[in-house]
């Protein structure tokens, strides 16, 4: 009998340990964001904590990448490829030309922080704001065999946009991301796009290291330059009258288009978390902030809270979009939608549902700031322990799940 048992469980745990995963964890950041390296260790996802060093703990493998903070999804997406495998980054030749940059930035070599990426050793993606976007625009690159000129059928010369990469996404999940967009960026964009929040950074940032990573513009602060003068250069930066920029991708115009062709696939598992910190307000369906909400977020709160954007004369948003966490509508957190062509299936998961592949498994709110989910701004010590929780169930269930076949 003793040896019944004994052999069961022997067999039990070696069941369990096949079953799970060894796959790494990547990390990516949103807009304004930075790498481990910079803002003096000051970090992105964590502030004065470590999510990653946190994650490892539990003896996961983690990875934080540092893109271009205000570039677009392709561009971000590229370098996310080439900082994991290592290379050189290459932008594409038709897409360099189309947006006149330099398609192979010199000082964008990497060494690779995860090199035997491959079908074989697949990684699991986490997205904050920006990088959720960012994460399902790699997917995409990797899928895809992409031309340099559609009408000769003459591909990318490039590794990454040349071949086929299936497989090599086990699951993305994304935190505070703006799928279909937000409403904030439309207004700002109207004036001058997200410069409020570029010379406010400037002026923290004199004693610390910070790159916006637009070597591809040709655009580097020069010698002995202060970050006044820097930033004041970047406001007329030819690249925010392209959609080759951040802006672009999370509008309302610029999410829907890139929803058309980001699409789920069968394979990849997909989680959403989403933050929402306004309520509605009692005498009106507007919503305002919630009194915990940082003081710097409340404008922009107060603005969401009640503005209403279309994309055509008999499309717009409505009160469902109120909701928001200071920059990002909270609706928007859920998953991505398209109207154009089969949206992505978005399922609420309450824990006693299975996973699910091909859909957005809607993992729920946490009443809190768009930045505070990163250990940013105002927050409270229970917050951290909040967010701490959310990474470590998660951590345990990216790696509870099956391994390719």
């Amino acid at each position: 009998m003793r040896i019944g048992i004994f052999v069961f469980l022997h067999i039990f745990f070696i069941d369990t340990s096949i079953a799970q995963n060894q796959y790494p964890i990547i990390l990516i950041h949103g807009f304004m964001g930075w790498g481990t390296e910079e803002m003096s260790g000051y970090k992105y996802w964590g502030g004065d904590n470590d999510f990653q060093e946190y994650l490892e703990s539990f003896g996961h493998e983690v990875y934080t990448v540092s893109i271009g903070p205000i570039s677009s999804n392709w561009d971000r997406a590229i370098e996310t490829y080439y900082q994991i495998k290592g290379g050189q980054v290459d932008y594409g030749k038709k897409h360099s030309n189309h947006y006149k940059i330099i398609q192979k930035p010199k000082n964008k070599n990497w060494d690779g922080l995860y090199p035997q990426w491959n079908s074989d050793n697949p990684i699991h993606i986490i997205g904050h704001s920006l990088g959720g976007q960012t994460a399902r625009m790699l997917q995409f690159l990797l899928e895809n065999q992409i031309y340099a000129d559609s009408s000769n059928f003459n591909f990318e010369e490039s590794d990454l946009l040349a071949n086929k990469k299936l497989k090599w996404i086990r699951s993305i999940t994304t935190i505070s991301t703006p799928h279909n967009g937000t409403t904030l960026s439309n207004i700002v964009t109207r004036t001058l796009p997200f410069m409020e929040e570029l010379m406010g950074l400037a002026a923290i940032i004199d004693n610390r290291v910070y790159s916006f990573d637009l070597e591809q513009w040709g655009f580097n602060r020069r010698t002995n330059e202060s970050w006044k003068k820097y930033i004041e250069r970047l406001r007329y930066h030819p690249a925010w009258k392209t959609k080759n920029f951040c802006a672009w991708d999370v509008s309302l115009e610029g999410a829907r288009q890139l929803n058309t062709y980001l699409k789920a696939n069968e394979d990849i598992y997909y989680f959403s978390f989403a933050t929402g910190n306004t309520s509605k307000d009692k005498n009106s369906s507007n919503h305002k902030p919630n009194p915990n909400m940082s003081i710097a977020l409340r404008p922009n709160a107060y603005i969401i809270g009640k503005s209403t954007q279309c994309w055509s004369a008999s499309d717009c948003t409505d009160s469902t979009w109120y909701e928001n966490d200071g920059i990002v509508n909270t609706i928007s957190q859920l998953g991505p939608k398209s109207v154009e062509s089969r949206s992505d299936n978005i399922i609420i998961y309450d824990n006693k549902d299975d996973l699910v592949t091909g859909a957005w498994l809607f993992m729920g709110k946490y009443t809190m700031d768009h930045k505070a989910f990163m250990g940013h701004g105002n927050y409270s010590e229970e917050i951290i322990k909040i967010v701490y929780e959310v990474f470590n169930e998660h951590s345990k269930r990216l790696k509870s799940l099956p391994i390719f076949k």
